[in-house]
């Protein structure tokens, strides 16, 4: 098998999703999409929060979305196949290629968006403080930011 370069997989995941502008994934949010920041908690800490965010690190998302992974460890805010997906993280790499695993994982309505948490901010959407980090809680098993 050929080798593939980060540019390659990143135009191959790209190629199959239908990528959000911060403003329409605001939209969608807004419409029933659930916004999952996969950022680390240092990140969040320093950069803020989108407010009504899920936050599952990037590490272990697949474990927490995947209906067929151990429910110990499946995020309860994540209802089946069918959930409206929409990842964030700093500039929008990252949650490209994640967003294709997950289409692969068989969340049809998973995407990304364009620009990450950066663009989100630079276009002055609302941006909120992030929760203490609880050391104790299993991480990507929380709530909602409010």
């Amino acid at each position: 098998m050929a080798r593939k370069t980060i540019d390659d997989l990143l135009a191959e995941a790209r190629s199959r999703l239908e990528r959000l502008e911060p403003e329409e994934a605001l939209e969608a949010q807004r419409s029933g999409a659930l916004i999952v920041d996969t950022r680390s908690h240092h990140e969040r800490q320093r950069e803020g929060i989108i407010p009504g965010s899920l936050h599952i690190p990037r590490s272990v998302l697949e474990w927490r979305l995947d209906p067929d992974a151990d429910p110990a460890y499946r995020n309860p805010n994540i209802h089946g196949l069918d959930d409206w997906i929409v990842l964030v993280c700093a500039h929008g790499y990252s949650t490209s290629l994640a967003a294709a695993t997950l289409q692969d994982l068989g969340f049809t309505r998973a995407t990304d968006m364009t620009g990450g948490f950066t663009a989100w901010k630079a276009r002055g959407l609302s941006v909120g403080a992030a929760r203490p980090i609880d050391e104790a809680t299993t991480p990507g098993m929380g709530d909602p930011d409010p």
